[in-house]
């Protein structure tokens, strides 16, 4: 059974349309993956990040026998600790890497020896389900966000009306050609058709207004394509307008070691505060890194779990197993940040890539990182990439975090939800979730009070102001909402599921509902009746002289 694929794991479609769906591929997952230089301060490493995606998902297509379909890319969960590590330049993101690729490593090794089962009774699907769902729901003001962004606009960049039509115009484009029966090959291929029919209309609104001076219809952001070619003074960038290579973690952290401090760009991002690694300075990275890459253990499975039910095979437990999926997964990102910049994860988008033009070809996500490899060194096409607007990314991930979220539901039919041990665990892993619920644990306190400077009120001297007094925290390790989301369910899972052991199944007739038993704790619904229908028809049909004995409930 191929669970209606056009293209299985093993499959390998013909070379023309194999550039075509991996590129698609690559444009899934490309916003997100440039997002996170350009989040923590470095967007001139927006190539190294693309290149490191390449690289980790061939490391990760090996350890895993190529029997997973998934792109691996720079992950939002590390974004804290890489602020951590900045103050430590390239240095700093590559021990940290490190350290969260050998947590991986750790942790495959535990279950070589000890199994997956442990894994399975830790987080059942009643925790997963809502943790995938969190993933898409979490991921839907980003989305949003986007949509009514216009990246070549410097007023109203907030929200944007025509940025929206471009946006909706993606996402409709999107759901037309995954949805219609009579070409195939527009089934295959709905993002990148998407990303071009947004990108025109964009184009034509952007066109009226650079050329009326309309700041409003200003939709696309061409500056870095005009910068690949033209610098500062109006000349010729030369060959590097063509080629040029990425600014690797592992060179820029040799240039540190060499000169004896970090570079202009590292003090820029970290506001001033980059120096070379130093004693103290691991430390803080091993709380920083650490305890994140143990939680995103979890969301490792829930990808797996949410891509194994796509493709119809159990990639946990089954072939190639967690233990394959945690070591390509943690040496790939190693490989993908010292070649790169980021540490990596398996991508939602691309999970959501395979779901909804049902290709599930292995050689597909190997060319897609073959591609990320080589488009990585060509100036051109990397400065296009980052034209496409918010709005036209905020169409595609519509559909992309839309489908994450409802992959998640979709595990809830295993789940009952009549059961108050199911209901308490789904409703803490949502609320927390979407509520934003975040784990911040302090590791630095003041010593000494904080200084600065401030124009007096009368404007005509320079005073000194207390800034932050002595015993303010000023470092945290944050765990993100979702982590926090899914510690919690897990926690309240293991509580009630000891309770439930430990008193055993007491059934009195009370309703299970936790909604009914609230109303009506003593009432007697036909709910419950319809539960024994067929013991009871029994016994209307049992001979008078042979009363059938009542029901006995569990």
């Amino acid at each position: 059974m191929n669970n209606q694929l056009i293209y299985n794991v093993e499959d390998r479609p013909k070379l023309p349309r194999l550039l075509v769906l991996a590129l698609q591929q690559v444009l899934a997952v490309m916003a997100a993956t440039i997002a996170v230089p350009a989040i923590i301060g470095l967007p001139t490493q927006m190539p190294a990040a693309i290149l490191g995606a390449g690289v980790g998902t061939i490391v990760y297509l090996l350890f895993t026998k190529f029997k997973s379909p998934v792109v691996i890319s720079s992950s939002f969960a590390f974004l804290a600790p890489l602020s951590v590590a900045l103050a430590f330049g390239y240095c700093g993101i590559i021990v940290g890497a490190i350290l969260a690729g050998l947590v991986y490593v750790v942790l495959a090794i535990i279950i070589h020896f000890a199994g997956t089962k442990w894994v399975s009774k830790l987080m059942p699907p009643v925790i997963i389900g809502p943790t995938v769902a969190l993933i898409g729901l979490s991921l839907a003001g980003s989305a949003m966000g986007d949509i009514v962004k216009a990246s070549g606009a410097a007023v109203n960049a907030s929200y944007n009306l025509v940025a929206l039509l471009c946006g909706l115009i993606t996402f409709v484009t999107v759901i037309l050609c995954s949805c219609q029966k009579r070409f195939k090959s527009m089934k295959l291929i709905p993002f990148i058709i998407g990303i071009g029919a947004g990108y025109a209309v964009a184009a034509i609104f952007s066109a009226i207004g650079y050329g009326a001076d309309v700041d409003y219809l200003k939709i696309i952001n061409w500056q870095p394509l005009v910068s690949n070619f033209v610098d500062a003074n109006g000349k010729f960038t030369g060959v590097t307008a063509f080629l040029n290579y990425p600014d690797f973690a592992l060179i820029e952290a040799i240039k540190e070691m060499v000169n004896g401090s970090v570079g202009p760009e590292i003090l820029t991002a970290s506001k001033g505060a980059g120096q070379l690694l130093t004693g103290a300075g691991f430390g803080e990275i091993v709380l920083a890194f650490v305890p994140v890459a143990l939680v995103v253990f979890a969301e490792h499975i829930a990808d797996h779990k949410n891509l194994g039910s796509i493709i119809n095979r159990d990639l946990v437990e089954g072939e190639p197993g967690l233990k394959r999926t945690l070591l390509g997964d943690g040496v790939g990102s190693i490989a993908g940040t010292v070649l790169g910049i980021c540490p990596n994860t398996t991508y939602g988008e691309s999970v959501g890539c395979v779901a909804i033009t049902k290709n599930a070809s292995v050689a597909t996500i190997l060319t897609a990182a073959l591609m990320c490899i080589v488009l990585s060194f060509i100036s051109p096409i990397m400065a296009l990439l980052q034209t496409i607007p918010n709005c036209v990314m905020g169409g595609i991930c519509l559909t992309l975090y839309g489908f994450i979220a409802v992959s998640g539901l979709k595990m809830f039919k295993e789940v009952d939800l009549n059961d108050n041990k199911n209901l308490f665990t789904v409703s803490a892993i949502l609320i927390a979730g979407i509520g934003g619920l975040a784990i911040k644990i302090p590791y630095h306190v003041l010593a000494e009070d904080v200084m600065g400077l401030a124009v007096s009120e009368d404007g005509a001297s320079v005073v000194s102001v207390l800034v932050s007094p002595a015993g303010t925290v000023d470092k945290v390790i944050t765990i993100t909402s979702i982590a926090t989301a899914l510690i919690l369910g897990i926690c309240t899972y293991a509580i009630l599921n000891a309770l439930e052991k430990k008193q055993g199944r007491e059934d009195d007739g009370a309703p299970e509902s936790l909604v009914a038993g609230a109303v009506a704790p003593d009432a007697n619904f036909e709910v419950g009746k319809s539960v024994v229908k067929e013991e009871e028809s029994a016994a209307e049909e049992a001979p008078a002289e042979e009363p059938a004995e009542a029901p006995v409930e569990e």
